[in-house]
């Protein structure tokens, strides 16, 4: 508890210096993992305002025993009513005049009620700021997400050796998401993803009725969840043989990610990883057959910034992000490779955090 209440006293100080450069005194924060990186809480339908001086974290009965645990140093204020009045009570007690709000998470209706219930008090822009800090992890976090891919590690190998002929997809994703929560996972950090041969062709797929076979591709993109930090990574498995176009196409996968997992440094920029990545799959022919970007950041999300795109132009990698680095070919109605990693980015280069096997040959199974 103690660890808890310096981590998020250090992280509110660094809220209320960006507030501070803004000219805004306090902020009304919404977004459910805004408020856990801030707070420590871990509850739904919360919010957080913050003060100069002081945090109050709003929520009901329901989690007033759980927030004065895992919110040491922070205010509980146990609503009995709606939302807004417990909101409007706060503010009037810390005397707020000018309250900032996000407005990527706050609703146009949720702002117009806002403004009636607070009235007298002025709301103005103050938005991303929490994003923001959340882009560079602190130790603490990094060792969540270690933890979170310890646990979809551990899972995959055990899924592997149950991994039969005649197993939907369904069945598959189900099979793994089990072996997740035995490994120590709250639960999978998304809906788990396994595709057999034509279903593989799409990025997103979603597990249906389709069986594996022998000879099929079969393309898994899974993560667990532990403490609220996610893992997120992708592997495909083959079934008995690999067919001559099915090895062309994972071997230029596979070198694309190694070149763009070699390109990662501080400072790099973020467009730079990507085109390390799509320059080897255009050399290869498979340029068209590669349409989203190379990476992602994860932390308390699956998709955080960093987005490592060609259309990051302007941003770089900075120590303490964790990304994802998983390119892709995907030949419509055939179907689609794609290997996916977490990297951490370092004072001096990067350390890769994901072990799993992906070399070609012990993918059979």
């Amino acid at each position: 508890m103690a660890a808890m209440k310096r981590i998020s006293r250090l992280r509110l100080q660094q809220f209320r210096r960006a507030l501070a450069d803004k000219h805004v005194p306090a902020a009304l924060v919404t977004d459910g993992p805004d408020v856990r990186y801030l707070s420590g809480f871990t509850g739904d339908d919360s919010w957080l305002l913050v003060g100069p001086r002081r945090a109050a974290l709003l929520t009901d009965s329901r989690y007033a025993e759980q927030a004065e645990a895992e919110c040491p140093g922070i205010s509980v204020v146990v609503r009995r009513g709606p939302m807004l009045e417990a909101l409007a009570g706060a503010v009037r007690r810390a005397r707020i005049r000018r309250l900032g709000f996000d407005p990527e998470k706050v609703s146009v209706a949720v702002r117009s009620r806002l403004v009636k219930a607070l009235r007298g008090v002025r709301l103005v822009q103050a938005g991303g700021i929490a994003r923001r800090l959340r882009i560079t992890k602190d130790p603490s976090e990094v060792r969540a997400i270690c933890r979170a891919i310890q646990a979809a590690e551990e899972a995959w190998r055990g899924f592997c050796k149950a991994v039969r002929p005649g197993m939907t997809e369904q069945r598959l994703a189900a099979e793994l998401d089990h072996r997740m929560r035995l490994a120590g996972a709250e639960g999978p950090a998304f809906p788990t993803i396994c595709a057999v041969d034509a279903s593989a062709s799409m990025p997103h797929a979603r597990p249906g009725s389709r069986r594996l076979k022998r000879g099929s591709v079969l393309l898994v993109d899974f993560g667990a969840r532990v403490r609220g930090y996610v893992s997120d990574l992708t592997r495909c498995l083959f079934l008995g043989r690999i067919r001559p176009r099915v090895r062309a196409v994972y071997q230029a996968v596979l070198e694309a990610q190694s070149a763009a997992i070699s390109a990662v440094g501080p400072g790099v920029g973020l467009a730079e990883v990507d085109a390390a990545a799509r320059g080897v799959l255009e050399a290869a022919g498979f340029g068209k057959a590669f349409g989203h970007g190379t990476g992602h950041g994860i932390g308390l999300e699956i998709h955080e910034p960093p987005a490592l795109s060609p259309q990051a132009a302007k941003g770089r990698l900075e120590p303490g992000m964790v990304v994802t680095i998983e390119p892709g070919v995907y030949l419509r109605g055939r179907f689609g490779i794609r290997i996916e990693d977490n990297v951490l980015i370092t004072e001096r280069g990067r350390r890769v955090l994901t072990s799993l096997e992906k070399d070609l040959e012990a993918m059979v199974v």
